[in-house]
């Protein structure tokens, strides 16, 4: 009985200079990409203290690293669980449901994530990447959209509305987006050729030719440069063309 009572006090106070002593070195082998040894120190901290969030997310992020999102996310549920307000921890949810291809389970996260932190654009942007991924297209442009007018200089939010536009074949949309884009960053490379894409789609070839040589001037050395240089000799191939039937 004596001997009960002694180990039931022993582990109702643990140890929180050992805790933290695991957590700090945890921390510091995740930050060097040691992972698998950093799991192993995270869990020592955890057997001792079974309430030591910071461990719990450490934990997590170790498990997302290593790809095992399904463990990633039953820790960091316990952080979240422990740490009501904790918002790296719900975002960090998000991001391993969506590795896990889970969209649907990511938005809950998110959303707890932006309940937290409104101001931080980067969960609002994954909102709408999930609503993306369950096929709610509508949901997510309003989202990119609400962030675009929030947050102006949010350059990713544009990226992903216009990527999305031109998914769904909607190309003066997404070159209005893409004009908006240049306007904030004009030196914003991938712009230009998502404006000469989206023009040449829409059978503005004339226009399309001058971004795509606006794009080649950009970034002459990008993988895409040769792709736009081919676009543009297909383009003025086919006006020469156009103007020697019409001499017919």
């Amino acid at each position: 009985m004596e001997e009960n009572r002694e180990k039931a006090k022993y582990m109702s106070k643990p140890n929180l200079r050992a805790v933290k002593k695991f957590s700090t070195e945890a921390d510091k082998l995740r930050e060097q990409s040691m992972y698998k040894d950093a799991v192993a120190i995270y869990l020592n901290a955890i057997l001792i203290d079974r309430n030591d969030v910071n461990s719990y997310y450490g934990l997590g992020l170790c498990y997302k690293s290593l790809g095992n999102y399904a463990k990633a996310i039953k820790t960091l549920e316990k952080a979240t669980e422990l740490k009501p307000d904790f918002y790296e921890a719900f975002y960090e949810l998000g991001i391993c449901h969506l590795l896990e291809g889970i969209p649907c389970g990511a938005i809950k996260n998110f959303v707890c994530a932006i309940r937290i932190n409104p101001e931080n654009p980067s969960a609002i942007l994954q909102l709408g990447v999930a609503h993306e991924l369950c096929e709610e297209e509508d949901m997510a442009l309003m989202i990119y959209q609400k962030l675009i007018e929030n947050t102006p200089n949010y350059i990713k939010a544009y990226e992903h509305k216009s990527r999305l536009l031109m998914k769904l074949k909607r190309y003066k949309e997404a070159c209005a987006v893409l004009i908006n884009l240049i306007k904030i960053v004009p030196t914003y490379a991938d712009a230009y050729l998502g404006i000469a894409t989206c023009l040449e789609k829409t059978g503005n070839k004339s226009d399309a030719q001058r971004y795509y040589r606006k794009f080649i001037n950009q970034r002459p050395q990008l993988n895409q440069a040769q792709f736009a240089k081919n676009r543009l000799k297909d383009l003025k191939q086919k006006s020469k063309n156009i103007g020697y039937l019409s001499l017919v």
